[in-house]
């Protein structure tokens, strides 16, 4: 009987998942890119309308969008681990993952701070 690797489906699986990867990097990508012109566009509204005291949902908008883009970006990368050849490779990996982790918890934690601030009636912004 052959082995995965001498019938091709090793390499198969790895192009697999390389393609995947690139596929979820780019919808990381795609997903600021939206969030950028969301942001762009209701910052305009509320600059043209009067009082503009909405600032801050227009910051929390636009940190839903990176909070959903950096978790992409994280299971690009756990993608990663599943082909890295060499645990120098798998240690980068790693901590880009726990960079990403922590900008993702902090940012939910702004996040719902702010929601909260907004909910009682302060607003920072």
């Amino acid at each position: 009987m052959l082995s995965p690797a001498e019938s091709g489906v090793e390499e198969l699986v790895l192009n697999l998942v390389l393609w995947l990867k690139l596929a979820v990097e780019a919808s990381g990508a795609v997903v600021i890119g939206i969030g950028v012109l969301v942001a762009g566009v209701r910052y305009l509204q509320r600059c043209l309308e009067p009082g503009m005291a909405q600032f801050n949902a227009v910051r929390l908008s636009f940190a839903r969008f990176l909070a959903l883009a950096l978790e992409l970006q994280l299971a690009a990368d756990i993608l990663s681990t599943a082909v890295a050849p060499s645990w120098d490779q798998i240690g980068k990996l790693a901590a880009i993952a726990v960079l990403r982790t922590a900008l993702n918890f902090f940012l939910g934690k702004e996040i719902r701070e702010t929601e909260q601030e907004d909910k009682s009636g302060t607003n920072r912004g």
